[in-house]
């Protein structure tokens, strides 16, 4: 008989994160905890206020319903939380550890040996030219080999400015750089600042305009000359047949897995399947996951095998994260061995 429990645990920014939805500076997240007598299990539900589809008011009140139910099964209640993707993937990962032989290595592989490490994006928050300046510099000088800058907040000759001044001194095989616009252009204005874009030897953009205006999504994907990736444009969709016509209506030359927006490991799983079959290129995001959930994420990633960059490194931001074995060095997450999981700030004997 498995016994579930969940708390709700506020994770505290260090400095004001910027992004085209505004300022963050705290990041609520629950904890899914599973015990079958013998192991204890955690999984994150990290729903994301004003993006998951399941920012809704009975978000909590289905957490409750999941631990009474905890019996049903993990196949049961993935059917029962279908439209629930942060509390699917809660389910799985508490799962998974209920049945590994250490609670926190949910796909052992060398990642986990710590002999090998996934290669990340260095990641740019939006805010002042300075502030992303400075971030800029930091992310270079501490060996990143890609950078991905958030755009769509300053204006865009500022932002412009910035790409150049990378690309002055850094050339595309230097150093790989993304864009996430996250829907701030507008479908009038998109393709012209793709054009500008391409001319700075960009690797894609992700989410030029806001999700849902298939039509002009679709023709964006033919008609600029810079890779684009869909981010925002999955969440929602729940059955292989909506995905499969998504993609093939609007053919993205890649797409970005959340695992925590999208429904876990399986909702990812069947992204892949569906833009591989279309020859559609991919990688995984974490979404602002406390480390616990960034730690599952980043194992599932690694046994899939793709060499692309991924967007793995938001572990570092939050004041308050639970101390854990990942670390990133050189543009790269690691699992270091000799570091060890500290749950106490969670203070898991006060739960709902």
């Amino acid at each position: 008989m498995i016994k579930a429990r969940f708390k709700k645990y506020t994770l505290n920014f260090k400095q004001p994160s910027g992004t085209s939805r505004g300022i963050l500076k705290t990041k609520d997240t629950w904890f899914l905890i599973l015990n079958n007598g013998i192991q204890t299990g955690i999984g994150e539900c990290g729903m994301f206020r004003g993006l998951s589809a399941d920012d809704r008011p009975d978000f909590e009140e289905k957490l409750h319903w999941v631990c009474k139910n905890i019996d049903l099964g993990l196949s049961a209640l993935l059917k029962e939380t279908i439209e629930f993707p942060s509390i699917q993937f809660g389910l799985e990962m508490a799962f998974q550890a209920l049945e590994s032989d250490y609670p926190f290595e949910l796909f052992p592989s060398k990642f986990t040996e710590g002999t090998d490490a996934i290669t990340i994006n260095g990641l740019i928050w939006m805010g002042s030219e300075r502030f992303m300046k400075k971030q800029i510099s930091e992310k270079l000088k501490a060996g990143f080999k890609c950078i991905k800058m958030k755009i769509g907040a300053i204006e865009f000759e500022e932002e412009l400015k910035l790409l150049r001044t990378i690309r002055k001194d850094f050339s595309a095989k230097d150093i790989e750089l993304r864009v996430d616009a996250n829907g701030a252009f507008s479908s009038d204005e998109a393709l012209e600042k793709l054009s500008i874009l391409s001319e700075l030897d960009l690797h894609s953009i992700e989410q030029p305009i806001k999700q849902g205006q298939i039509n002009e999504m679709a023709k964006l994907c033919e008609l600029s000359p810079l890779p684009i990736a869909l981010d925002e444009e999955l969440i929602g969709i729940t059955s292989n047949l909506e995905k499969e016509e998504l993609l093939r209506e609007i053919k993205p030359q890649y797409i970005i897995l959340k695992p925590t927006l999208i429904g876990g490991f399986s909702g990812s799983n069947s992204w892949i399947d569906l833009a591989e079959k279309q020859k559609i290129g991919w990688w995984v995001t974490s979404a602002l996951e406390s480390n616990i959930g960034l730690n599952a994420i980043a194992q599932y990633t690694y046994q899939k095998g793709t060499r692309l960059p991924q967007g793995l490194g938001t572990g570092s931001l939050f004041t308050n994260n639970i101390d854990s074995p990942l670390e990133v060095l050189e543009g790269s997450l690691h699992y270091n061995e000799k570091r060890t999981w500290d749950l106490r700030q969670l203070n898991l004997n006060h739960l709902e």
